[in-house]
This record gives structure tokens, sequence and C-alpha cells, in this order.
């Protein structure tokens, strides 16, 4: 069955299933009660849950929009809560669970975006890291000799904190890190609204940028100060910025090629899990912030004890993101 013959059958029952959610939702947080008949009786609540599972589960199957999908699942997870005696979750519950499990699907559903925004940051970053190796001097086509001066500084021996340090407070640098990622991040997700060029374009300067940056200190003998201080933070920081990338080329897909859809409705129907997309990752950047602005700097802890770290941060953002809910699927 094709999507839109499958929304305008059902597309009833579940808005009947949300009027009377939200209903229930409404009068519980003003009165501690929980009681409505919002076009759905109490006693019809659990078959409608039932249908609104069998739904999500056929629309997943089916592979139908992400925005569908996030929908039904949305229903299914209030309803889980209604009839088995919780209330929904709102606050900081709900967002724990959105990171918990609902971004790693998301992300897992927009798989083919997010490898192909990974293979556009990773790739030209990996391989400008090994052309340095050996041709030390194309860093200048990259980079101005203001700018490597100010990274060898940074790096130096004579640093008693390494990275990049626009004050010396460790909570101010934290708010700087914030500021810079998330801007790096918005940039990456907003420009996708041109035709999806602009996360393009961003997704492979940032991959120049840090290649180049790393495989000029690699080159120059500082790989241990340069190395130890990025192990840390990198896997969030660098995740994030290809899940912008992949939220991006979301919009951009929409532009291009919207289906039956005019583009407006296309794009309509794309933002919301790009959105969603987003919210991640700025909770990825919050957190890489946190870890440079705390830990990466400090000098007093061993080089190998920093890679332990960055590798088990590896491990565990990956196994998040590939595996994170799973289980309540």
């Amino acid at each position: 069955m094709r999507q839109a013959d499958f929304e305008s059958r059902y597309s009833e029952d579940w808005r009947a299933l949300e009027a009377w959610l939200e209903a229930r939702e409404k009068l519980a947080r003003r009165r501690g009660e929980a009681a409505p008949n919002a076009g759905l009786s109490d006693a019809a609540f659990p078959e409608a849950y039932r249908r609104a599972c069998q739904h999500l589960a056929l629309a997943r199957d089916r592979q139908y929009s992400p925005d569908l999908v996030d929908r039904l699942n949305d229903l299914a997870l209030r309803g889980h809560h209604v009839l088995y005696g919780a209330s929904a979750p709102r606050g900081w519950a709900r967002s724990a669970a959105f990171l918990l499990a609902g971004f790693p699907e998301l992300v897992r559903r927009e798989r083919v975006l997010v490898a192909a925004a990974a293979l556009l940051f990773f790739a030209p970053l990996a391989t400008l890291t090994a052309v340095l190796q050996w041709f030390p001097d194309f860093v200048h086509f990259v980079l101005d000799g203001r700018t490597l001066a100010q990274f060898q500084e940074m790096y130096g021996a004579g640093n008693a904190r390494l990275g990049m340090r626009e004050a010396d407070d460790n909570v101010a640098m934290f708010g700087f890190y914030i500021w810079n990622n998330v801007k790096i991040g918005f940039q990456t997700f907003a420009t996708g609204l041109a035709f999806g060029l602009g996360a393009l374009f961003f997704l492979l300067y940032n991959g120049v940028l840090i290649g180049a940056t790393a495989g000029y200190l690699t080159q120059i003998g500082l790989a241990a100060p340069f190395w130890s201080f990025v192990a840390g933070h990198s896997a969030l920081e660098l995740m994030a910025i290809v899940v912008s990338g992949a939220a991006g080329l979301r919009l951009g897909a929409a532009l291009i090629a919207p289906g039956n859809r005019s583009r407006r409705a296309a794009l309509v129907a794309a933002a919301h899990p790009a959105v969603r997309l987003m919210y991640g990752a700025a909770c990825m950047f919050v957190l890489a912030a946190f870890v440079e602005a705390f830990w990466s700097p400090l000098t007093v802890v061993p080089a190998p004890v920093k890679y332990a770290v960055g590798g088990a941060l590896w491990l565990l953002v990956t196994g998040w993101l590939a595996f994170g809910g799973r289980r309540g699927a």
C-alpha cells in the first residue's frame, strides 16, 4: 500500500487517539487527574493503542517517511505510558528518552544521509592528514602563516594548557567552545536549504581544515600534544558535525527530489526529522565542549591515559548510535 493511501485510511484513527492523549495529559497537568473523552472513549483506548502499534510496525517495515514513523512512534510511546499506568514523560524525562533511544533510532533511519555526510567530512580529513606527511608544503594552500604560528604556540612545549585558550578560566572556555561548536553545526545544517550545497560545502570545508591542522602538527613533531588534546572530545564533536551535515542534506534532498509533493510540502515534512537530528547534535556539541574545556587541556594527565579515554568515548558514542533504542523497539 502506498503511504498516501495508508495515511488516508487511518489518519482519523490517529487524530482521535492524539486528541484523547492530549486532553488526558492536559487535565493531568492541571488537576493531577486523568479522564477525558475527546472523540474516543476510555474503553476504546486499548484497542486504539494496539492499532497504533500495528500501524507503526507496518510503517517501519514498508519504510514510509521518517515524519510518519516519528508520529506513530510518539503515539505508541504515549499510549504505552497511559496503558501501563505511568504518566507521559515530560521535561527532562522526555528529553532523556529521546537522547537514549529516539535520537539513535532516528540516526539509523537516516543512515544513508549520515553515511554520505561522514564520507564528505572524514575523507578529506584523513586524506590531508596523510598527504601532509609526505608533502608538508601543501599546508600553505589551506592555512596561512599566521594561523600555522598560532597552532605551534597552542600545542608547543611552553604552553601550560593545550589547545585554543581565549580565556584562562575553564568555565569561560566551556562557553566559548559551546558557541564555536554550535555555530559550526548550525552553519552545516541551515545551509542545507540551498539545495544541500551549503551542507556539502561545510562538511568538506571542515574536513579539509581539521585534516590540514592535524597533518601539519603531526608532521612538525607536535603529534603527542595535539592528538592527546583532541582524543577526548573528538568522538562527540566530529560525530555531531556529521549528524548536522546529515540534517542539512535531508533538507536539501527534499528540495531536489520532492516526489509527489510540492517542494514546500516536502521541505515541511523533512524539517521534522532534520530538526530532531539537530537537537541530538546540539547535545553532543555541548558535551564535547565540556570535555574540551575541563579534560582535554590537562597536561598533568599522561597521553596514553587520554588516548584510552578517547578510545572509550569513541566506542561509547558509536555503540550508542548503533544500538540505542533497539531493545525498546
